[in-house]
């Protein structure tokens, strides 16, 4: 890259990233902070590649984050990002299965994700007690359907948030009658969230968009 710009609040990893900014100078930015709290924005020209070897406990909503960038195609071409493999496969899950949720709605609609390769945990110092694995996800140039960002996100985590019972049951935490809204969205009340497509979570958050 002609130029990276490193986003770190690890003084010891801080310390190695200024030996390699010594050694190619002008190319590296090092900024010390937190990257939750950093606009990543103003930092680079459009178009730019976030890779990141992300603290797992802050891996989830830095990428949340990331896939509601307004306008959307966002600024970024795309994502390499590392995850727990538990974490990784529910990225890539597909509808029906135990590992498709939250998270493989909001990275779907938005991106095309897919799991690079995994990390032997030896890799690391100290290895970690999980495997990781190398996540790709590029923009997709229109989403797979239209729907408000942050009204998707409340109606996925309604509908996941009780997966096993029927939407017509777990939709009622967004405090209104869900079966008008399942209606308008043409989706049989007595369904999980778990059997759902990307585009049908969409349709529903149309229509509690309408609802509004």
């Amino acid at each position: 890259a002609r130029r990276v710009v490193a986003i770190e609040r690890d003084r010891r990893c801080i310390a190695a990233l200024e030996e390699i900014a010594a050694a190619y100078p002008g190319r590296l930015e090092i900024i010390e902070g937190d990257a939750l709290a950093t606009d990543m924005k103003p930092l680079v020209k459009a178009p730019a590649r976030i890779v990141a070897n992300l603290p797992y406990n802050i891996a989830t909503p830095l990428l949340v984050g990331w896939l509601q960038t307004e306008p959307w195609p966002p600024w970024y071409d795309s994502l390499t990002l590392m995850f727990q493999r538990e974490v990784a496969e529910r990225i890539v899950a597909q509808p029906g299965g135990k590992a498709y949720g939250r998270l493989a709605v909001l990275a779907q609609w938005r991106s095309e994700p897919r799991i690079l390769f995994d990390i032997d945990r030896r890799a690391f110092t100290p290895p970690p007690a999980v495997t990781s694995s190398l996540v790709e996800l590029v923009p997709r140039a229109t989403p797979l359907a239209e729907a408000d960002p942050r009204l998707l996100e409340r109606v996925v985590a309604a509908a996941f948030g009780q997966r096993r019972k029927m939407l017509r049951a777990s939709l009622k935490s967004l405090g209104q009658d869900p079966l008008p809204l399942l209606e308008a969205a043409g989706i049989e009340p007595t369904r999980r969230a778990e059997e759902l497509s990307v585009e049908a979570f969409c349709a529903l958050a149309r229509a509690f968009a309408a609802s509004r």
